[in-house]
């Protein structure tokens, strides 16, 4: 496709508006790639392009605010599953305290006063051997 643009003698008998562009179509011959069944590509510039159907302003108005109340609307949803989260965090972290604590409770302690015994013990022994606060056992 080839594009004849307006000549000067065209441009000057009318001065106020450019004439438009003609358009001819020439057949194409034969490409030097011998890729006959290619198509020539159009740019992007040359593709017509249509406005579309516009809104009017009350339809606008509406959609603005339909658009408003689904962004509330996800927010608050968003907002009570982080709280959720949270407060399912801080539930476990609560039951994992307990457990320690019940589990501090129900030991077996037996306080070593003589110092020479661990000296004594084996090594496995040695390895459950854990220093604790005796200050809580008194009470």
């Amino acid at each position: 496709m080839v594009k004849k643009t307006a000549t000067s003698e065209d441009m000057n008998s009318n001065k106020r508006k450019p004439s438009k562009i003609v358009t001819t179509d020439i057949p194409r011959g034969k490409p030097k790639s011998g890729r006959i069944w290619k198509t020539t590509k159009t740019r992007f510039s040359s593709i017509i392009k249509t406005k579309g159907i516009r809104n009017s302003f009350q339809q606008k108005q509406l959609l603005r605010e339909d658009l408003k109340r689904t962004k509330e609307a996800s927010r608050s949803i968003k907002a009570q599953k982080e709280e959720e989260k949270e407060q399912k965090k801080q539930r476990r972290r609560e039951n994992l305290k307990k457990r320690e604590e019940n589990s501090r409770k129900a030991e077996i302690v037996q306080v070593i006063k003589n110092p020479n015994k661990i000296k004594r013990m084996k090594k496995k022994q040695l390895r459950s051997i854990q220093k604790r606060d005796i200050s809580e056992l008194n009470k």
